[in-house]
């Protein structure tokens, strides 16, 4: 374990080695080289803008990657267990190269978008508080019901 994640070049390592690592899993590397075609060298900057936008707000990333996704789906369906796959190599790599209160949101922003991404596909709200329903809603549904 090193260091906290401090700049763009902290990201870059992240994420280098991470997509390096993703590329090869069994379970999600085919999504990146077989369904995506995923030109390494050429995502690895955007990747690096996405992350660096996400941990420290650095607006570099300016592209849509609900879109991205969705093509994906679309082409080859995307499930629970591809998103549980990228975040356990991603928490994994993050613990295994660093340490701190960015690396730790790091994670937790990972899991976020994970989840959000997975409803997304699915068609549902990207909001993790999708099933929470106000107790007002829940009571004006009876009546209606009546």
């Amino acid at each position: 374990m090193g260091h906290d994640i401090r700049d763009r070049a902290d990201i870059s390592a992240l994420v280098d080695a991470f997509y390096r690592r993703a590329f090869v899993d069994p379970m999600i590397g085919p999504i990146f080289t077989e369904v995506a075609h995923l030109d390494l060298e050429h995502h690895l900057p955007i990747f690096t803008d996405f992350w660096e936008t996400v941990l420290f707000r650095a607006g570099t990333y300016r592209r849509n990657a609900l879109q991205v996704h969705l093509v994906l789906h679309a082409k080859a369906a995307l499930q629970p267990e591809h998103f549980e796959r990228w975040l356990h190599i991603w928490t994994t790599n993050i613990d295994e190269h660093f340490a701190g209160e960015v690396a730790e949101r790091a994670k937790l922003q990972a899991t976020r978008i994970a989840g959000s991404m997975l409803r997304r596909v699915q068609g549902r709200s990207g909001s993790e508080f999708e099933t929470l329903k106000t107790r007002q809603a829940l009571d004006e549904r009876d009546l209606l019901a009546r």
